[in-house]
């Protein structure tokens, strides 16, 4: 539909002086003490003035209960925009988590299990063929979905923090003309992945200890025997690999996402199955750059662990395990990153387009009632 909008015109007045203030009192020094002086003279003070006009329109043309009914859909619209994208992100987040639960606990098992037989006084990697088994065999079928409540509680503020970062992120590294350059899409996604990591990294934490440690039931035993034993600090353990770790691999996959896309024609740009082939490819080249850091973060939050920085972790991995021993349970993460990665960014884009579709069925509703005000008003003259 046609919008009014507010139109700002810009005119010269003669003998206005264009002066810019850097100071808080410089503009009170000088209007002040010039404009007292001309008043004295006689002379007048020059000034400028903005007018504003509120648009009244969309309140005017809103929807009827009725017609809401009838255009479903464009509830949608009435949702602020920000709202339904965190809604949508924190529902597919939650989602994809619970359905890859499995793999993520035997990918945990196989990440820690060397740190864990050295304390038991044996070197011994595990498989995940036998990782599978023995979780089913000492703790049957719920195994492979404990911790994962506090991962899904995890989920809903990371994913709604990352995407907020993200598109914030984006606004400040666009250049002068508007555009985002590939380096600017890396620097949003490594700074989205540190915010939204940084703020939920204690859950994290809390569900790897209850995921791998025998003798908890719930995360708030976790986390009271974590305070009682080890302190605030313990929370944070890996924080620095965590962030290392993270910036690359979020800036990897939102860029490679971001940059297939647009160089895709524009007519298939907008299919799900063109964002989940996009997804994969993107989560397949950020966790093979990136799994490393993931493994060392890991074996750095472990009770008891050896490795109190990164450069101490990796030749301390890499001497027990081989370099093999930094890539453990990738099989399984990358089973369970993959379909994650396309199940929330297609998930996204869908939302976006559903959101879309939704802004013009109640510009479609608005026009209408517009029409029919003017053929009242019309018949009333």
């Amino acid at each position: 539909m046609d919008k009014t909008r507010a139109t700002l015109v810009w005119r010269d007045i003669p003998g206005l002086d264009p002066t810019n203030f850097t100071e808080p009192d410089q503009w009170r020094r000088k209007w002040f003490t010039e404009n007292s002086n001309s008043s004295r003279s006689g002379s007048r003070c020059n000034f400028a003035c903005i007018s504003v006009a509120e648009k009244r329109e969309e309140k005017e043309f809103s929807p009827t209960s009725a017609q809401l009914v009838n255009h479903p859909l464009a509830l949608v619209a009435l949702v602020p925009k920000d709202v339904a994208l965190f809604a949508a992100g924190a529902v597919a987040g939650a989602a994809a988590k619970t359905v890859t639960a499995p793999l993520d606990r035997i990918k945990l098992l196989m990440q820690t299990h060397g740190i864990r037989a050295g304390q038991e006084g044996a070197k011994k990697a595990i498989g995940f063929i036998e990782a599978f088994a023995l979780i089913g065999k000492e703790e049957g079928i719920k195994g492979y979905w404990k911790g994962n409540l506090p991962q899904v509680i995890r989920i809903i503020p990371y994913s709604a923090v990352q995407l907020f970062a993200y598109e914030t992120y984006k606004k400040l590294f666009r250049g002068k003309d508007g555009d985002l350059s590939v380096i600017g899409r890396l620097a949003a996604g490594a700074c989205a992945g540190m915010t939204s990591t940084f703020v939920t990294y204690p859950l994290d934490v809390l569900r790897l200890r209850l995921a791998v440690e025998p003798g908890y039931k719930t995360m708030t035993e976790v986390a009271l025997s974590m305070l009682r034993e080890e302190g605030v600090a313990s929370f944070y353990n890996g924080l620095g690999p965590s962030l290392i770790g993270i910036a690359p691999y979020i800036a990897v996959n939102f860029c490679v996402f971001d940059l297939v896309k647009k160089a895709l024609p524009e007519k298939y740009q907008n299919r799900t199955e063109t964002s989940m082939a996009t997804a994969l490819i993107s989560a397949t080249i950020a966790t093979l750059t990136c799994y490393p850091l993931d493994t060392v973060r890991r074996q750095m939050q472990m009770r008891g662990t050896p490795y109190r920085t990164i450069l101490d972790a990796f030749p301390g991995i890499v001497a027990r395990d081989g370099w093999l021993g930094l890539y453990r349970g990738f099989v399984p993460n990358a089973l369970k990153t993959l379909p994650n990665s396309s199940i929330r960014l297609t998930t996204f884009d869908s939302v976006k387009r559903l959101i879309a579709a939704s802004e013009k069925e109640l510009q479609k509703i608005m026009e209408e009632n517009r029409k029919k005000r003017d053929q009242t008003s019309d018949c009333t003259i």
